[in-house]
């Protein structure tokens, strides 16, 4: 056991592979901060080629641990504003239930339904297999799209930016 913990925290901490730093920015970009992940994912997956589907896994594991902070937070804050309820959006998640979170990867509403998922007290764990699928299906096309980006287009954006 032992062993495994060191290499898990010697995999994490290898600078040009830079896992434990998409690990943080992905679980901080999936609760109420607003920041996203991509660029991080995509900027160690352009270092590293051959880690793809770690740095996807590594990021789809943090983003789903955000998920799940934030659905904890409705779930607690569902005490104190349940008035609330009657809301559009209560409605929609009641109606539809866990497979709503597949579209906790949308920018600006995302994370606020991992919020009310957890204020509704949809099921946990299907909320965030859900949460998973959509998260791990952003990262892959997201990713796969930039890095059919031209190299040049990169370094002449590098360029604009120094």
């Amino acid at each position: 056991m032992d062993a495994l913990i060191h290499w898990i925290f010697e995999v994490l901490a290898v600078p040009e592979v830079g896992l434990l730093s998409v690990f943080i920015v992905s679980f901080i970009s999936a609760t109420l901060l607003p920041m996203g992940s991509e660029p991080a994912v995509f900027a160690v997956i352009k270092a590293n080629p051959e880690l793809f589907w770690l740095v996807i896994a590594v990021a789809t594991v943090g983003n789903t641990l955000g998920g799940a902070v934030d659905y904890a937070m409705g779930y607690a804050a569902e005490k104190a504003f349940h008035k609330e309820r009657s809301s559009f959006w209560f409605g929609w998640l009641e109606r539809f239930g866990p497979q709503t979170m597949l579209l906790a990867w949308l920018p600006i509403i995302g994370d606020p339904i991992c919020t009310l998922a957890g204020w509704l007290r949809l099921p946990f764990w299907p909320s965030v297999m859900y949460m998973a699928i959509g998260k791990f299906l952003r990262y892959v096309t997201i990713t796969f799209l930039l890095l059919k980006v031209p190299d040049g287009f990169w370094r002449h954006l590098l360029e604009l930016f120094s």
